[in-house]
């Protein structure tokens, strides 16, 4: 088996106090996959697999939260997600409003900010509200940024980028002879945030689905067959430790 692709299991070396202090990432990215397989195993409807899934992501974002990460960014709904069945999209747009009411004051409580990435035509004006209200309830928390991919696709960030930088280029100010990484990153969504240095992603799948594609050029990429509903802080501890055990050469060499 590839050494990037792990079947996670909680053990007892997965704890907390098995992660080392000092090579804490700083940002973690997580594709949050296998809801609707989670459910079907249970002979549930997909929307039960959403709902169960919603009480990890508050899970996560403490452990996260707890471990001194200072990004977390959750990919929640992307651009191509629109293509499933009305009911379930419906249901995943009231997702945020559901767990915002639910968790807020928590999230609050722990210091945590609440930010998202992605484009909001289309979405609801339940899920907008629900969104941008805790965005302005949580703009002066120091902790962990959460940060929600929503109604979020790569390829039309970076479309969109390369169209700023196009523009810019018309109106004289940029010269294309002076175009370098920084001018697509400076217009991307994340243009706040550092790059991922860990991706984790469930449910066995192995690709990452048109998520931060130019951020994720040098980030560690841990995949794990547990799907999103049953993966616990052990599990996420394991991908931190997976994560220390790398050596990070960004296509140098370590000396």
């Amino acid at each position: 088996m590839f050494d990037w692709f792990k079947k996670s299991q909680p053990r007892a070396a997965a704890r907390q106090s098995s992660v080392s202090p000092d090579n804490i990432p700083q940002h973690v990215a997580i594709i949050m996959d296998g809801n609707g397989r989670w459910a079907k195993q249970r002979g549930l409807p997909r929307i039960a697999g959403h709902q169960s899934g919603m009480k990890t992501v508050k899970n996560i974002t403490l452990a996260a939260n707890e471990l001194g990460i200072k990004y977390l960014t959750m990919y929640a709904f992307s651009t191509e997600n629109w293509k499933r069945p009305k009911e379930e999209v419906d249901f995943l747009m009231r997702l945020p409003q559901e767990f915002l009411a639910i968790e807020l004051d928590e999230l609050i409580a722990n210091n945590v900010q609440v930010r998202m990435m992605g484009w909001t035509d289309g979405l609801p004006a339940h899920t907008l509200e629900a969104v941008e209200t805790a965005i302005e309830s949580t703009k002066n928390n120091t902790g962990l940024v959460l940060n929600f991919a929503l109604n979020y696709g790569s390829r039309r960030e970076i479309v969109e980028a390369v169209r700023k930088i196009a523009e810019d280029v018309q109106a004289g100010i940029i010269d294309p002879k002076d175009l370098e990484d920084r001018h697509i990153t400076e217009r991307l969504l994340s243009s706040e945030l550092p790059d991922p240095d860990l991706l984790i992603r469930t449910s066995g799948e192995i690709r990452i689905s048109n998520f931060m594609l130019w951020q994720c050029a040098y980030t560690e990429f841990v995949f794990t067959d547990v799907y999103w509903p049953a993966y616990t802080k052990e599990h996420f501890y394991e991908a931190i430790r997976i994560y220390q055990q790398r050596v990070r050469r960004y296509g140098g060499l370590v000396t």
